[in-house]
């Protein structure tokens, strides 16, 4: 009986629950958001005014530098709490 089994067991795990993980993993991924035109939009008018805001507070630095020979810019921070507390120093 078991020679039997074993070989039933195997074709059956081959042939219906390998392609059953794969197909259902598949339609998985075709099901998964994709980013849309008005998305991708977004994100390239995020980076230019984060580009733009960048290049504003190089400024203003360069600016407070100028006026103030003692001054030195704050190394970038690692975490957005560590800007504010280095800038309060």
């Amino acid at each position: 009986m078991e020679d039997f089994l074993t070989p039933v067991f195997i074709c059956g795990i081959l042939f219906v629950g390998m392609p059953w993980i794969i197909l259902h993993y598949v339609t998985k991924w075709k099901q998964a958001p994709k980013i849309t035109p008005e998305d991708e939009n977004l994100l390239d008018e995020m980076f230019n005014l984060a580009r733009r805001l960048e290049d504003r507070l190089n400024t203003v630095e360069r600016i407070v530098a100028a006026d103030n020979p003692d001054w030195k810019p704050a190394a970038p921070a690692s975490h957005p709490n560590d800007y504010e507390i280095s800038r309060r120093n």
